[in-house]
């Protein structure tokens, strides 16, 4: 008979209970064939063409399921260049001496990407760490700055990391229990952005600008609530993308722009997120 669990008593085995009961079957040629296996234990049968949208579920399920059980309720979103070196490091993604020189000088945002997790993390300690936990993509730079400024102050931070053609581990801050990995970016991104309470975009490349773009268009068409949504660094955007001219165009309405808040320092940018959410300033 079956314990009681969260989903009730029911007459009928558990799966990790007939898993187990599988594992005990004699070793014949037909147990040891692929077709024998339980289906939801065969990864050849999982990741097949035909199961892709079992696989999109589990990967929106998975995370989901963990981060309630976690009690997490709402996040701050660390978005920012994985190039970005930590001051005094190596600028190892370089190509040549410019971009040597360009990403050592864009190396301050990485303590600014440290601080302003610490500040998110001090004060989602008052909910015990429910509300305002930093979450960001789990890799190195930026990323890596957000984790770490959460560990520097003993609070939990979620990195979303994703399978991609070159190595990408994990960064070692990441609090290891709410440490995710991906297939499908777009499941990704709406694990990113299903419980933002804010958005800080600090400077990167494609992946951050398509991160930070998705929200924009959630943001502007009414798809989702309005959150801060935070640049760090005004003059590398400002040159990055130029949404004046997107308005002055008629491609964006007048006023879009002013879905964004521009910020340089870690101070700054809480600031921002104080003034919307009524938090008063912790003396």
């Amino acid at each position: 008979m079956n314990p009681m669990d969260k989903n009730g008593w029911t007459p009928l085995p558990h799966s990790d209970e007939d898993l187990e009961r599988a594992k005990a079957v004699p070793d014949t040629p037909q147990t040891r064939a692929t077709t024998y296996r339980l289906a939801w234990n065969d990864e050849d049968f999982l990741t097949r063409r035909e199961t892709r949208a079992v696989r999109l579920q589990l990967e929106l399920m998975k995370p989901e399921m963990i981060l309630t059980e976690r009690g997490i309720r709402s996040t701050v979103i660390l978005f920012g260049g994985a190039r970005i070196p930590e001051p005094g490091g190596p600028a190892w993604a370089a190509k040549n001496e410019t971009q040597e020189k360009n990403l050592k000088a864009n190396s301050h945002y990485y303590e600014e990407a440290r601080k302003f997790a610490r500040l998110c993390s001090e004060h989602s300690a008052s909910s015990y760490h429910r509300e305002f936990v930093v979450v960001t993509g789990g890799g190195p730079g930026v990323m890596e700055a957000g984790n770490r400024g959460a560990a520097d102050v003993g609070a939990p931070s979620i990195g979303l990391n994703i399978v991609l053609p070159h190595e990408q581990a994990p960064n070692l801050f990441v609090t290891p229990e709410l440490c995710f990995n991906f297939h499908y970016f777009a499941i990704r991104k709406m694990h990113f952005i299903m419980r933002a309470k804010a958005v800080a975009i600090f400077p990167g490349g494609f992946g951050t600008m398509d991160e930070f773009f998705e929200t924009l268009t959630l943001i502007q068409t009414g798809r989702m609530e309005r959150v801060p949504v935070i640049l760090f660094g005004r003059d590398f955007w400002s040159r990055a993308i130029d949404l004046d001219f997107l308005a002055e165009q008629g491609t964006i309405s007048p006023g879009d722009q002013d879905i964004i808040d521009y910020a340089d320092t870690a101070d700054e940018a809480w600031d921002v997120i104080r003034a919307f959410y009524g938090i008063e300033q912790q003396v």
